[in-house]
């Protein structure tokens, strides 16, 4: 199997409407399904959005792709080669969203979540074919971060496995083959990386604009063009071997979330979405900010993608 000839995504909110328009780019005619009339509204948007920036990036296209909007879940499902579960982070939820699944998709058809840590085994616990359900974690914006990470539960068939990595690689993604661990790698990463951030900024070693500035061009630029195994290589194992021996033992551990978060969540200052939680932002700034990342991340992917 490439590119699925039909395809279905549950659940139309953060992710759902780029992973639509990725999909429907590359052939697939997309059916995109949500329980809310009113999400499906504002989806049509987003899609049309991620549609213009994938133009903008150049991704490559195919005829015969398309999105259509479906509040009926057999309908949306039913014919579906691949479909793609993106509800949210529930593992109660998602366990009914696959049980419906099996009783109105074809039986050849691939059964993917979007969970960005809940470990597909649980998920798939209890369904009858639980070898055709496997991970599919898109990073967001999934229309911009062409990589994709694919975890087998334990029960996943290998040909389920094969197929997925090809439906990635031929609509032009990296594929990321992984064992289950909660959290999955790209998140274990990034929460050891903010835990670390988070640390530093309490304990008033260097201030939250500052710390934005060092990681942005201390870490950010350089393991953008170079991953970090390679990084190793480049530096010098005997160079970390000698940094890491000192250093890592006083690194945090800390398994809390920190008092620095608790805070500002108990006031409900959650960032942009409530105007304020780091930082201070206007409705406008926040549009801006938004443009701005948006932007430096179609530039940093057409570099990329050059290299």
């Amino acid at each position: 199997m490439t590119i699925p000839r039909a395809s279905a995504i549950v659940g139309a909110g953060t992710m759902g409407p780029g992973m639509a328009a990725v999909l429907a780019r590359s052939g697939s005619q997309v059916k995109l399904n949500d329980i809310s009339a009113e999400v499906l509204d504002r989806a049509k948007a987003g899609t049309e959005l991620a549609a213009q920036v994938l133009d903008r990036v150049g991704a490559p296209s195919q005829p015969g792709g398309s999105v259509s909007f479906e509040v009926d879940f057999p309908t949306a499902v039913s014919g579906a080669d691949l479909v793609l579960e993106a509800v949210p982070e529930k593992i109660e939820l998602k366990r009914e969203v696959f049980a419906n699944l099996e009783e109105h998709c074809a039986a050849t058809a691939i059964l993917a979540t979007n969970t960005s840590g809940i470990p597909i085994s649980e998920i798939a616990k209890g369904l009858r074919h639980p070898q055709r359900v496997i991970g599919m974690h898109w990073s967001n914006p999934p229309h911009l971060i062409p990589m994709i990470e694919v975890v087998p539960g334990e029960h996943t068939g290998d040909d389920v496995r094969a197929k997925v990595v090809a439906i990635i690689e031929a609509f032009g993604y990296e594929a990321v083959v992984e064992k289950e661990v909660p959290g999955f790698v790209e998140n274990r990463i990034l929460y050891a990386i903010l835990r670390e951030c988070l640390s530093l900024v309490e304990r008033g070693i260097i201030t939250e604009a500052d710390m934005d500035t060092c990681v942005k061009w201390g870490i950010g630029y350089k393991l953008s063009v170079i991953g970090p195994m390679r990084l190793l290589d480049m530096a010098g194992l005997d160079i970390y071997e000698s940094v890491a021996s000192y250093l890592n033992p006083d690194l945090s551990d800390s398994a809390e979330v920190p008092q620095f978060i608790r805070e500002r969540t108990a006031s409900k200052r959650l960032g942009m979405k409530t105007l304020g939680g780091i930082y201070e932002y206007t409705e406008e700034q926040v549009r801006e900010r938004r443009a701005e990342i948006a932007s430096g991340l179609i530039a940093v992917r057409k570099v990329l993608s050059g290299l």
